[in-house]
């Protein structure tokens, strides 16, 4: 809220940045160990949440600020996050160890692997390449939905649903936020169910068709609107798949800093958004880019289902398909 420089606003920015990936990660490691037969579900709803309160926000911050302006806006939720998150913090409870719990998955058994052991395991840089390949497609399209509007032509664009028109982008914006949360929760359920390995090659199949439909199809509006939704859909449930994987690979004990670990995978993924912007203009369309993707999406899915299973069960990590005990 003080900032008179560019250099103390990056800092702040990079302050607040490390602040809100503390809260995250410390809130998702707490619900893996609580959880440990539910991980799915439970990291859906830790980063359900963590989109829900973006989205409670947004209308009365905007409001804030066109009212009272941006060092007011900074400074009441500011304080108003802050004093929330130390209140509720002291709420928190570290699961009790060891414990048992009956469950109807072998989620994870055997040593609890701290972050060094975890760095150094093979199964550990193939779930990282797996979060690679399929982080690029929804990273690209998050960051870029606006040039490939323009590319196809839709820019200008207005679309009427339900009676209420409104451009292309703005609809598709709105619509792709509430995408990306609702399959948070879902996806993380259902991969309890069906196993992870299962719910990433049914998720990221899906996502290769979404990406490879946007491409193809997304010169019409309406398509646009669907391909673009469709994308997000099954794009956000990395934020819970990933989680939950690590947890089931490397135990409940580590799980904040192992998951840290692998959520680094997201930044790395980032670069190829401004590689993108360079690509581009070489290939003359979005289209080429969008179908690479979607490869991209396939592979992981594939390489998750085909060769990281496997991987786990002979380095005796079991997948998600007989009753035993989970050790927390």
């Amino acid at each position: 809220a003080q900032a008179h420089s560019l250099s103390v606003l990056y800092g702040s920015a990079v302050i607040g940045g490390l602040a809100i990936g503390c809260v995250f990660g410390t809130c998702m490691g707490t619900a893996l160990k609580w959880f440990p037969d539910r991980r799915g579900l439970a990291a859906g709803m830790i980063a359900a949440g963590y989109g829900l309160g973006a989205a409670a926000t947004s209308v009365p911050l905007a409001k804030m600020i066109r009212v009272s302006g941006y060092r007011e806006a900074f400074h009441f939720f500011g304080v108003l996050q802050g004093v929330t998150i130390f209140l509720l913090a002291l709420l928190l409870v570290k699961p009790t160890s060891p414990s048992r719990v009956r469950s109807r998955k072998a989620i994870h058994q055997g040593t609890e692997h701290n972050v060094l052991e975890t760095f150094r395991s093979r199964v550990f840089w193939l779930i990282y390449l797996i979060y690679l390949l399929i982080a690029v497609g929804g990273m690209i399209v998050t960051a870029q939905l606006g040039p490939i509007a323009r590319d196809f032509g839709l820019e200008a664009s207005t679309v009427t649903i339900l009676g209420l028109s409104a451009p292309l982008v703005g609809w598709a914006v709105s619509i792709d936020n509430i995408a990306n949360g609702i399959t948070r929760p879902i996806s993380g359920f259902f991969s309890d169910v069906i196993g992870r390995e299962n719910a990433m090659l049914l998720m990221f199949s899906f996502e290769a068709i979404a990406l490879s439909g946007l491409g193809l199809f997304g010169r019409n509006s309406y398509a646009f609107l669907v391909f673009a939704a469709l994308i997000f859909l099954f794009w956000g449930e990395i934020f819970v798949l990933f989680p939950a994987i690590c947890g089931d690979c490397f135990g409940s004990r580590n799980a904040a800093a192992n998951n840290g670990l692998l959520y680094t995978a997201k930044g790395t993924s980032a670069i190829a958004v401004p590689l993108a912007s360079v690509f581009v203009p070489a290939m003359g369309t979005w289209t080429t880019l969008l179908l690479a993707t979607a490869i991209s999406s396939a592979c992981a899915g594939l390489l998750a289902k085909f060769v990281l299973g496997p991987m786990r069960q002979r380095a005796r990590i079991p997948v998600d398909e007989s009753r035993a005990y989970i050790v927390s």
